[in-house]
């Protein structure tokens, strides 16, 4: 894979500005753009829950996965139900017609009902501001939601959390930077999806548990190590990611995986149906990356083809602001650590 080339001779006045463009969407626009999210990786979602303390009356409860708070956010429930917040009387005939929400999209990504009833048992019902109403029977079989509904629900959730995780973008960004040839690219991302896959899927099911926020912290450390491990290429110097950059592409990735993890753990997901969930929510991740693969190759084929260049002193700027951000990052989530 051909890099961006810094040279000190002028470029063609006709493509100054197409090359300003690219160079600063490429190395040095995204990471500053992605200051302000600064704790990738959190799922903006609310979840509503109610609680049946009498046939046909529940007791509800807001709770919310990032900090977010429910403002603008109005439930709905089926005509013959009475909600007053934080109680529902749905009298004989049950929690049985139209759910839904209102106001979805400005906050949330998605927004979960989770039903437990005088028996004990729990539902729970995913809206995504696509799909933003469902429709509860009384045929027990058919309240809990079907794959195609849990593949629409989840794979919409796993790309919108690839997509605001800026932390692991960044990093990707970092190895494909690294990387040289196509080939090596290829094997380098497929050792990073399959480590995550298999971390998100171990945290998932609870036969690993690592605290969050220490996660979180060292995944920021991963990026700041891909950062040097650029500013050491451009010096002339090979480092370990450049001679195998698949091996620290897996390693770091079943870090990411458990980053990935805390999206589902705060979700209540029941286990009948968390095998679908994880699948689906983990191919919604992949298919965020690839777009995001191919949006940065198609940045780059563009640079090739215009023949942008710009002056030498620029050439570790990206490298520096990607690490700059990432170091910023590490230490406002270790001050999370020690100060909360």
């Amino acid at each position: 894979m051909t890099h961006m080339v810094f040279a000190r001779r002028p470029a063609r006045r006709g493509n100054a500005v197409v090359r300003l463009i690219l160079f600063w969407l490429v190395g040095i626009a995204f990471p500053l753009i992605a200051t302000p999210p600064a704790f990738g990786h959190e799922l903006s979602m609310a979840v509503l829950s109610l609680k049946e303390f009498r046939p046909g009356v529940f007791i509800g409860r807001w709770t919310l996965t990032s900090g977010l708070d429910e403002q603008g956010l109005s439930p709905v429930f089926p005509s013959h139900c009475t909600w007053v917040a934080p109680r529902l009387d749905c009298g004989e005939r049950g929690l049985n017609g139209t759910l839904g929400f209102e106001g979805m999209g400005s906050k949330q990504s998605a927004v979960m009902f989770r039903v437990t009833l005088l028996d004990k048992s729990t539902r729970t019902y995913t809206l995504t501001p696509a799909s933003p109403t469902l429709t509860v029977t009384q045929d027990p079989g058919h309240n809990f939601t079907g794959w195609r509904e849990i593949a629409d629900t989840y794979i919409t959730l796993g790309i919108d959390h690839i997509l605001l995780g800026v932390d692991h973008l960044l990093f990707v960004l970092g190895l494909i930077w690294l990387v040289r040839s196509t080939r090596m690219l290829i094997k380098t991302i497929s050792a990073f999806t399959v480590a995550h896959s298999l971390t998100l899927a171990a945290a998932t099911f609870g036969w690993i548990v690592v605290p969050e926020r220490a996660v979180n912290a060292a995944i920021a450390l991963s990026i700041v190590f891909v950062g040097v491990e650029i500013v050491k290429l451009q010096g002339g110097q090979v480092g370990l990611t450049a001679r195998h950059p698949w091996a620290v592409a897996f390693s770091f990735g079943l870090l990411h995986g458990l980053g990935f993890a805390s999206a589902l753990s705060t979700l209540g997901i029941p286990q009948a149906t968390l095998p679908f969930a994880l699948l689906f929510f983990n191919l919604g991740v992949e298919i965020g990356q690839i777009a995001f693969v191919l949006l940065v190759l198609a940045v780059m084929w563009a640079h090739r083809t215009v023949q942008a260049q710009a002056p030498r002193w620029c050439a570790p700027v990206p490298a520096y602001a990607i690490g700059a951000v990432a170091s910023f990052w590490f230490l406002t989530r270790m001050g999370k650590i020690f100060i909360t």
